[in-house]
């Protein structure tokens, strides 16, 4: 259902994919998560801990559809500095991979001058299409 798109010759991204194309399937667009649990209440103030707590509420809200991670098929992530970011790669890859395994949708970092939630250091949007069942 899903297609990854790599044009010949390009050099292969490292954490997110150039392009996905999906033929058919239920489409789940999920508002920005910010790293505070479904409560509202902030566990961490780190980058990282905000973000395993952001991604964990994508795929909270997502599997309310009945889907799964591996239906994600575009992110985009506002971060307030991207030094903390950069700094933060490490930490940021292994709940990756605790989360997501190794699927990389279509991704867009960017650097933003604030979020609405004066405590938050990212917000995460996404978009995911569940397959239809055969």
């Amino acid at each position: 259902m899903m297609t990854v798109l790599q044009p010949p010759g390009w050099a292969r991204p490292r954490g997110y994919a150039n392009g996905i194309a999906v033929r058919a399937g239920t489409t789940v667009y999920i508002a920005g998560q910010v790293g505070w649990t479904g409560e509202g209440r902030w566990q961490a103030r780190d980058f990282a801990g905000q973000f395993r707590q952001a991604l964990a509420n994508v795929l909270e809200v997502l599997a309310q559809a009945g889907g799964r991670p591996e239906h994600i098929v575009r992110m985009n992530w506002y971060v307030l500095d991207r030094a903390e970011y950069l700094a933060s790669l490490k930490e940021l890859g292994a709940a990756w991979r605790e989360r997501m395994g190794r699927h990389y949708p279509a991704m867009t970092v960017v650097e933003v001058s604030g979020l609405v939630e004066p405590e938050a250091r990212l917000e995460i949007e996404a978009t995911a299409v569940i397959p239809e069942v055969a």
